[in-house]
């Protein structure tokens, strides 16, 4: 007769590191990083619209990434008024789906665009890991959480061309391809597999 296994263990992750004496950490420390993978697979999100405590802000629902499906959250608040930047140079930011990848290649071009880096800069609840929303990600927002943002105009990270770029009008759902100095406000993102 075969018996079931007395532990069962889903998408366990194991990480072994070698520590000199002098930065060896404590005891909590070394049990502290063995419960972050289990703490991050048991996320019970609140309802969307609601603030997620720990998760750096208001629970949006979940949207399909190219890695998967995701549980996306948006910052409580703005980070200010902010240009798209770097008007009459084409840049390869131009999915509407994916944030995260236009963001990246915005904050590491010579370039200057300032909403992208303001959205990478923010912070909030010990994650660093926020971008400028996608233009299809600003429209989940004004879909599923429009009490949550002004009354006003969007920039995303999504360009449509060398001198223009997407924003959103959360008072009617309006996209549009604005001139690209122009400043909007900026909302950052984050998100987490599933």
């Amino acid at each position: 007769m075969k018996q079931a296994p007395l532990v069962q263990a889903k998408n366990l992750h194991l990480t072994f590191n070698l520590f000199s004496p002098e930065s060896q950490p404590t005891v909590a420390q070394f049990l502290e990083s063995l419960s972050e993978p289990v703490a991050e697979a048991a996320l019970t999100p609140p309802a969307v619209g609601e603030y997620w405590p720990g998760q750096g802000g208001i629970y949006g629902g979940l949207r399909l990434y190219p890695e998967g499906l995701c549980h996306v959250i948006f910052a409580a608040q703005d980070v200010g008024m902010h240009a798209f930047g770097d008007h009459g140079t084409e840049v390869e930011a131009t999915s509407q789906i994916d944030g995260r990848a236009n963001t990246a290649i915005l904050v590491n071009r010579d370039g200057s665009h300032p909403a992208a880096d303001a959205a990478y800069a923010f912070t909030c609840d010990g994650h660093r890991d926020f971008y400028l929303p996608a233009s299809g990600e600003l429209y989940h927002g004004y879909l599923y959480l429009p009490e949550s943002f002004e009354k006003a105009w969007y920039v995303s990270s999504s360009q449509r061309s060398a001198s223009n770029a997407y924003s959103l009008d959360f008072e009617g759902g309006w996209l549009y391809n604005s001139h690209e100095t122009y400043e909007f406000l900026v909302r950052p993102v984050r998100r987490i597999l599933q």
